[in-house]
């Protein structure tokens, strides 16, 4: 069974919790019905109750009484579904500070998968991602100390330390690899939720995770960038970058899909009772004027990135690239529990316009582009040296009959073509983004 903790919520829901004791049915049979499940229930209360107090009476060591409460509540929402919880005080303190934007920690998004830790996502700019750690990790030792048998929780807690203080992470990259060592030191966490930079007359979002910062974040930066190309027209596409987003509010990922669309549904969420279903639409206006946009996601972007990717492959605002999503198609209400903190519960399951649950089964990208890996120096030299062209042949004819233009024009070629070869080594699934944009604003252009 698979445990998640999910460091950033996808989404509050305003207001408390109902419970409905009373049964408004007049039917005799529905009474009846309702008496029994009453009456199973204060029996598995007592049932608790006695269990307590042969506890508290028989146990070989004296054990606080609110500590068996507390695993008691942990214990019964952990069996509910990955994503549901108790966060005691200090827990749901940090979980407030994680949505505005800044927090202590390693910086990873961490699931937990048959008894193991797995990664879920790096946050860029963070101690895990400098470390090199990468989605799919599996975590099994902290300081040398084994952490499979311990709850998320557990585990988690025993990540975090003061920041500037050192932490060994045991890392299972490959299982028919050997486990290896990662050295990595706790930082403050600041995460800039999203940037916005050119790649020639591409706008480019990198959106890191939806906090409060991300809109205001996207809003300024295609401002600005627009800007700089000296007016909208000058603008050729839109790449949103979603890869390793393990997502954040659900309020954040409705504003930026909005961004991006003039009309129709974004998202629906479904609880148990029909009641609660609730529809979110988007507004008139498309802050990409009505350029081509291409949206990057892969196994590490998940909740409010498939949120923000399906809502723009439904409405065929976008092109989605890169490798299929997380699958995390649920949404958790924060349930503050006074001086105790917090339980967080999954009230509702998010549908996207076309009315497809995301729920296990991710994102399926329109075109599926796998990361290559980096080569190193020598694999780059053999490759390159292994290609011939027919300048390289033995009594090649030259072509001396260039004008000066054409000339230019091969050179202006030429240094295009070594640009685009290094960006596919740096980030491959990036440049065929860059390269689809490419081929999108040719299509269009001759229509």
């Amino acid at each position: 069974m698979k445990r998640s903790l999910i460091v950033l919520i996808i989404g509050f829901f305003a207001g408390g919790i109902f419970f409905n004791f009373i049964d408004k049915n007049p039917l005799m049979a529905q009474a009846n019905s309702d008496s029994e499940d009453r009456n199973s229930v204060y029996q598995q209360l007592n049932l608790f109750g006695e269990v307590f107090d042969r506890i508290r009476s028989s146990y070989v060591e004296n054990v606080d009484s609110s500590d068996l409460i507390s695993a008691a509540i942990r214990g019964m929402l952990t069996s509910l579904d990955p994503h549901s919880g108790y966060m005691p005080p200090e827990s749901f303190e940090d979980m407030q500070v994680d949505t505005k934007g800044a927090f202590g920690g390693l910086g990873i998004e961490v699931t937990q998968e048959d008894g193991f830790v797995k990664v879920v996502a790096p946050m860029d700019g963070t101690p895990a991602a400098d470390a090199g750690i990468q989605s799919g990790d599996f975590i099994t030792h902290v300081d040398g100390e084994a952490i499979l048998g311990l709850t998320l929780s557990e585990a988690v807690d025993k990540m975090r330390g003061p920041v500037g203080s050192e932490v060994s992470l045991t890392i299972v990259r490959n299982l028919d690899e050997e486990p290896f060592d990662i050295q990595i030191v706790r930082d403050v966490i600041k995460l800039t939720a999203a940037r916005v930079r050119l790649e020639d007359d591409v706008i480019i979002i990198r959106v890191t995770t939806f906090n409060e910062q991300t809109t205001p974040n996207i809003k300024k930066g295609i401002r600005d960038k627009i800007e700089e190309l000296k007016g909208e027209e000058n603008v050729s596409g839109f790449i949103i970058d979603l890869r390793n987003n393990p997502g954040g509010l659900l309020s954040e990922a409705i504003s930026v899909s909005d961004m991006f669309l003039n009309q129709g549904e974004i998202v629906s969420t479904r609880g148990r009772n029909n009641g609660q279903a609730k529809r979110y639409s988007a507004s008139k206006g498309d802050l990409a004027l009505n350029k081509p946009i291409v949206v990057l996601i892969n196994g590490g972007s998940a909740s409010a990135s498939e949120i923000v990717a399906g809502a723009l492959q439904d409405h065929k605002r976008a092109v989605i690239l890169g490798t299929k999503s997380f699958g995390k198609g649920s949404v958790q209400s924060v349930i503050p529990l006074g001086e105790n903190g917090a339980m967080r519960l999954t009230t509702a399951r998010y549908y996207t316009p076309a009315g497809r649950s995301i729920q296990a089964l991710g994102v399926v990208p329109d075109i599926i582009v796998e990361q290559l890996p980096r080569l190193d120096k020598k694999k780059e030299t053999e490759q390159r040296s292994g290609r011939i062209t027919e300048a390289d042949l033995r009594g090649a004819l030259l072509n001396d009959r260039l004008s000066d233009e054409e000339k230019e024009l091969l050179a202006k070629e030429q240094e295009i073509q070594l640009k685009k070869s290094q960006r596919r080594k740096i980030d491959y699934q990036l440049s065929f983004a860059l390269d689809v944009l490419s081929g999108l604003n040719i299509y269009g252009g001759s229509n």
